[in-house]
């Protein structure tokens, strides 16, 4: 069964296509199924996160044309506008991607260990579905424990570079004053708390939280004395914020530049900081155009992370070397996976030549035959039915001078050399 790995990513497609192609948590498990019933697959994953869409498949076919023409159909994307975007990995080469993504060496910011969750979420997601089948179940645990060796073995994720970390470094370049400064956050995922978690250490003077769980919000802020509230109260506490980093998983933005351009007002034209983490992004686009808001996106963070990677370079090579090794294991594990295969449809072959000559024989008994003559006979035809294939291949292989078959049916047969058929 072919496997095939195809998606966008931070690096091939804006943010303003990957939006356009994520998949929201709460129908990922109805996409999966549509994907099994139109896009050609027999087993399938999607993992579909702010900075990629990917989907992992097991192909009925070697045939990506209709996964390709799914994604567009399900975005209702023209796959002409699509195709541009996209990369494609087959086998082998899909193996070694989904290794590196797990690993973060495909990440925007090299080794960064949010990606694994989320390659464990749409593994989850794909279970509960029911869209996993024999290869993408090995293919994921295999993909797990090579991810783990990688944070065991090597350096790749020592240094405190994330999104968030990021994000909290550019509020320090632009806020000298941090800990006068009042910061809200939208969302309580992992990445807003790794935001919380850095700007707490950083020493923030106040931080306020806003998540549609309000029992979610209360929880993060207890680890980092904040305050928290409801998406709906965001407009009676937008005026008291310097600086708004979002990250959600809302399909709608949360911030409308309405909302904003009423909020300086209140601020008296005291500049906002804005970072949107999300895709689909969580702040109209067009609040950048605002006298006194500075909003970046997760691509404008490139810069700043590049400059702390330096130290996991090293490290990143060595996982490079770990997953070469590992993409090896995997490769050899669905060759033999092709040899239990053939070794059923062998045995299967060869049980219905034994139950057709069994027949006959029985057949020859119940006619009068002599019982010692028919098991002669049935002797001779399991025999000569048996060998027949290998025979004719030695044969063949005989004839057109090919020593290289001669030497494997020598070989699968056990065969001494002296030995003939005839």
């Amino acid at each position: 069964m072919p496997l095939l790995a195809l998606g966008l990513n931070h690096q091939t497609a804006p943010v303003a296509v990957r939006e356009r192609v994520a998949f929201a948590p709460d129908r990922l498990g109805t996409a999966l199924r549509d994907l099994l019933d139109q896009g050609g697959a027999h087993e399938a994953a999607i993992l579909s996160t702010c900075n990629r869409t990917e989907l992992y498949c097991g192909l009925k076919e070697a045939d990506e044309r209709r996964v390709v023409e799914w994604l567009g159909d399900y975005h209702t994307l023209r796959t002409l506008d699509l195709q541009p975007y996209l990369y494609r990995h087959v086998d082998q080469r899909a193996v070694r991607h989904i290794l590196r993504v797990a690993a973060g060496l495909d990440s925007l910011v090299l080794g960064e260990p949010q990606i694994l969750g989320q390659v464990k979420a749409a593994y989850q997601a794909a279970n509960s579905a029911g869209t996993l089948g024999t290869l993408l179940e090995r293919l994921f645990q295999h993909t797990f424990a090579v991810a783990k060796q990688v944070r065991t073995d090597t350096r790749i994720g020592a240094s405190p570079v994330s999104v968030a970390f990021a994000a909290v470094g550019l509020a320090k370049q632009i806020f000298a004053d941090l800990p006068k400064r009042t910061a809200l956050l939208i969302g309580a995922g992992d990445t807003i708390e790794l935001v919380a978690r850095h700007l707490h250490e950083n020493g923030v003077g106040r931080l306020i939280i806003a998540n549609r769980t309000l029992e979610h919000a209360h929880a993060l802020v207890a680890s980092f004395a904040g305050y928290a509230i409801a998406l709906d109260e965001i407009p009676d506490h937008l005026s008291e914020a310097d600086m708004v980093i979002a990250s959600t998983a809302s399909p709608d933005p949360m911030l409308k530049v309405a909302q904003v351009r009423e909020c300086l007002k209140k601020r008296r034209r005291r500049p906002m900081f804005m970072v949107d983490l999300a895709v689909p992004r969580d702040i109209e686009p067009a609040v950048a155009d605002l006298d006194d808001v500075y909003l970046y996106t997760v691509d404008d963070l490139k810069d700043i992370i590049q400059e702390n990677l330096r130290s996991r370079q090293a490290a990143a090579q060595q996982a490079e070397e770990i997953i070469d090794n590992q993409v090896g294991h995997f490769m050899a594990w669905v060759r033999a996976q092709d040899g239990v295969a053939s070794i059923h449809v062998l045995r299967q072959r060869a049980e219905a030549v034994r139950d057709e000559a069994v027949a006959r024989a029985l057949r020859q008994i119940d006619q009068g035959k002599d019982p010692a003559e028919v098991l002669r006979i049935l002797a001779n035809t399991l025999t000569n039915k048996l060998i027949h294939p290998p025979c004719a291949g030695l044969r063949e292989a005989a004839l057109q001078g090919d020593a290289e078959m001669l030497n494997a049916i020598k070989s699968l047969y056990r065969l001494d050399g002296r030995g003939s058929c005839r």
